[in-house]
């Protein structure tokens, strides 16, 4: 992979990191609920979904798939129903309880399951995996040298922004131990959530 191909994918997955969607919102949903620490559970289990995409967008599985107008209709109904889920637990969170303590935190599968989940439903996945990062490809030179590098720099970004996210929630928690902040922030998240879902659900179909 040419050193410039490579900083263009760190810069777009960088960015693509810091941008909030749906994974930066149930990270941060996760870290005011229970600590930061915890709400890096979930980011583990997105950037693991982030391995089955990038292997199918090696493939060129991705591309196939989303050439499709039923499957990606199929996988978008399917992620923005999850969405949905996830978007109407956190606004109907009760900002009135005690903040839950990492030992009485949900088991970690379910935290590790609710990131690999959302992500691999998500319908901005399929917009950075399946549409964008096969052009990140050569196929003039080997396949699996150059996705082991996306890979590790995707991941990296991912982790990053990820792990911002969570520490600023936390520290937001912190500062504010105020019901009606955290009512009004965990509406705004859920909101954020769905209405990014939407957002890249549309972009696909514009495409």
């Amino acid at each position: 992979m040419d050193l410039s191909v490579w900083l263009a994918l760190l810069a777009l997955f960088f960015a693509g990191g810091l941008t909030p969607g749906p994974a930066v919102m149930l990270v941060m949903s996760t870290s005011l609920r229970y600590n930061a620490r915890i709400a890096l559970i979930p980011a583990v289990g997105i950037s693991a979904a982030n391995l089955v995409w990038m292997t199918l967008a090696a493939s060129g599985i991705a591309t196939f798939a989303a050439s499709l107008p039923v499957v990606l209709t199929g996988l978008k109904i399917a992620g923005l129903l999850f969405i949905a889920w996830l978007a109407w637990s956190m606004a109907s969170t009760d900002p009135a309880q005690p903040r839950a303590s990492a030992a009485l935190a949900p088991l970690r599968t379910a935290l590790f399951g609710r990131g690999v989940g959302l992500q691999l439903l998500n319908p901005n996945a399929l917009v950075f995996f399946g549409l964008l990062l096969p052009s990140y490809f050569d196929a003039a030179r080997p396949v699996i040298p150059q996705a082991a590098i996306i890979m590790g720099t995707v991941t990296m970004t991912e982790m990053l922004g990820l792990t911002v996210y969570a520490w600023a929630a936390d520290t937001m928690n912190r500062r504010f131990q105020n019901p009606d902040f955290a009512r009004w922030f965990n509406r705004f998240a859920a909101a954020a959530m769905l209405a990014s879902a939407l957002f890249a659900a549309f972009l696909t179909t514009a495409r």
